[in-house]
């Protein structure tokens, strides 16, 4: 019974081997790789039998062509190559070394450093930048965590005339805001009016500001600081009288209009409040009054005759 168990596995063994062996193989098939050779190292297969203890051993033979399947058939695995540098150009100047060079001062690496990221907070500046300029751009929060706004540096100054409390009545009851009159001026003949209204103080001076800013007018003034002839204003009920005045008499004029024409620079000037007394119309009429005013040169220059014959 052993004995027949061992024939049928070598003869399924042999016919295994002959037929599969063109498979393994990377040439295509042809009669001379069926041909049996005997290779370097024999396989061996152990086969178990039921009824023996004693395992089975069966040697069969590969072809050559089977088991070679090398793709670099040019090249040789054992060879030690040997890099080889390129040539080095003519008039090559190779650089100096870095211990060969001079070491920088610190006044170099301070001019470096600051050069790539702006002046330090030492206080000392060695290209002769502003130490105050990262400062300048570092974020201010105020109240409630808000961004603070920084002022408008273009030389004009504010001045705060009126902030009243407002209300407006909708359909769930009232909304609180703020309304502030602000007056900028450069104090040099440059001043405008604006109001702006906001839920908070500071909104609705920094919107009366802005909008104040949008409407600067001129004022004529003469080498004595005052305006060069009389003149009269009104904005809806308010009415303003400005008159010249003589060197050293000041500004006399109360409310809206004494700081309309301290802003706008005149040092001496009359000026009186005739009809209402409300803040915003009373300034708006001293602009409106201000905005009548002619230079003498200029009226000279429209009629085509010298500034002397004015007075004849």
């Amino acid at each position: 019974m052993a004995m027949s168990t061992s024939s049928s596995s070598l003869s399924s063994l042999s016919s295994l081997s002959l037929h599969t062996s063109p498979r393994l193989s990377l040439s295509p098939f042809t009669a001379a790789t069926t041909s049996i050779t005997k290779p370097k190292r024999p396989i061996s297969l152990f086969l178990s039998s039921t009824s023996s203890s004693r395992p089975t051993t069966v040697i069969f033979n590969a072809a050559a062509a089977d088991v070679e399947t090398s793709f670099f058939d040019n090249e040789d695995p054992e060879f030690d190559g040997v890099f080889e540098p390129p040539e080095v150009p003519e008039g090559f100047v190779p650089p100096p070394s870095f211990d060969d060079e001079s070491s920088e001062t610190e006044d170099e690496i301070a001019a470096a450093y600051e050069e790539l990221y702006g002046p330090a907070y030492s206080g000392v500046s060695v290209l002769g930048n502003d130490i105050y300029v990262m400062d300048s751009n570092v974020k201010k929060t105020g109240a409630f965590g808000k961004l603070k706004k920084e002022k408008i540096r273009d030389g004009f100054e504010e001045r705060v005339v009126q902030v009243r409390r407002v209300t407006k009545v909708v359909k769930g009851g009232k909304q609180l805001h703020f309304r502030a009159i602000v007056v900028v001026g450069d104090k040099q003949g440059q001043v405008g009016v604006g109001v702006g209204k906001a839920k908070e103080v500071i909104g609705a001076v920094q919107k009366s500001a802005v909008n104040a800013r949008r409407n600067i007018i001129s004022v004529p003034m003469t080498k004595y600081l005052t305006f060069p002839h009389r003149s009269e204003g009104d904005y809806g009920a308010a009415k303003v009288m400005l008159r010249p005045a003589s060197p050293g008499t000041g500004v006399i004029a109360g409310g809206s209009v004494r700081i309309v024409l301290e802003m706008a620079g005149v040092e001496n000037a009359l000026g009186k409040q005739l009809g209402s007394k409300n803040a915003l119309n009373n300034a708006r009429a001293t602009v409106v009054g201000i905005q009548k005013m002619r230079q003498f040169s200029d009226v000279a220059r429209e009629r085509g005759i010298p500034m002397e014959e004015l007075w004849k």
